[in-house]
């Protein structure tokens, strides 16, 4: 018996450190070379600019500092800047690598999935690398962000450990040897950079997304507006688009009934899809149109038990 409780309480005790303690991880090492020019595409591929950049309150180019509306409560854009004290100045490449897909600080502290890093992690090492390179290039701004504003239970941090055993999975991405190049690039840059998943899926109640529903809306997106489907269905999505529809709207925001895109879509089309080359337009409009259609999950009546 005095074996088992000094078992349980040996068990206890690792949990509670789990939890509690940040361990600080090696970073990985990177024997890439950056190319800062073509960072600043990458830059335009993350939409990095739109949620890193305070704008409504003048804020400085990547300084951070923009409240982004929740279910969750509100959280507020890391400085980005290569401020020593206030941003990035003091991380390697690695350093930035492990957060970008791992979640995980330099200190070892877990981060919240509202920075898309789930979906980050399916980034190619140059492509971060690059990234990195050009951000080491932004002049430095001190910015100190507030802290986030999270309801309870999701205010707790050390909760971040368990959420992502249970529902973080950085497997990158495997080309399907049996779909175009295009078809390829597209399916990188909609799960990778481009993060399209973080705001087009619903989420649980848990915070993690409902991939049963992937791209088929959300009614609970940023700043509590509804996002619309994305998959090619007939009536509820973009079954009705052609490709070049759907290129076009990427690029200027203009839809095929001559509507414009509005909300959080009409920044990333500002500063991320409408700076992107043609043809990666194109592939991302031809990944899109290949997926399953799906009813649109943004209507409470398809909510279902996971969104």
């Amino acid at each position: 018996m005095r074996i088992a409780i000094l078992g349980v309480g040996i068990l206890v005790v690792a949990v509670l450190v789990w939890l509690f303690v940040p361990f600080p991880v090696t970073p990985p090492r990177v024997d890439v070379a950056g190319d800062a020019e073509r960072g600043a595409y990458v830059l335009r591929m993350g939409g990095c600019a739109s949620c890193h950049t305070d704008a409504a309150n003048q804020g400085a180019f990547l300084a951070g500092g923009r409240s982004l509306q929740t279910p969750f409560g509100t959280f507020y854009t890391s400085n980005l800047t290569p401020d020593p004290d206030t941003g990035i100045g003091g991380w390697s490449t690695g350093d930035f690598v492990q957060a970008m897909t791992k979640g995980v600080s330099p200190e070892g502290h877990d981060y919240y999935p509202a920075f898309p890093y789930t979906s980050y992690a399916n980034m190619t090492l140059q492509d971060l690398a690059d990234l990195k390179a050009y951000l080491d290039t932004v002049e430095p701004v001190a910015n100190p962000v507030p802290p986030h504003d999270l309801v309870f239970p999701f205010s707790f941090r050390p909760l971040l450990k368990p959420w992502k055993a249970m529902f973080f999975r950085a497997n990158g991405i495997e080309p399907d040897p049996g779909q175009s190049e295009s078809w390829n690039r597209g399916a990188y840059l909609v799960q990778g950079p481009t993060h399209c998943g973080e705001c087009h899926t619903p989420r649980n109640r848990l915070g993690a997304r409902d991939e049963s529903h992937h791209l088929a809306g959300n009614r609970d997106g940023p700043d509590g507006r509804s996002v619309p489907n994305i998959t090619p269905h007939p009536d509820d999505g973009i079954g009705g688009w052609s490709a070049t529809d759907l290129s076009y709207a990427l690029e200027t925001g203009i839809l095929p009934d001559f509507d414009v895109l509005g909300g959080a879509m009409s920044e990333v089309v500002r500063d991320s899809t409408g700076h992107l080359s043609a043809e990666d337009r194109a592939a991302i409009a031809e990944y899109l149109l290949s997926l399953e259609p799906l009813p649109d999950a943004a209507r409470p009546e398809q909510e279902g038990g996971g969104s």
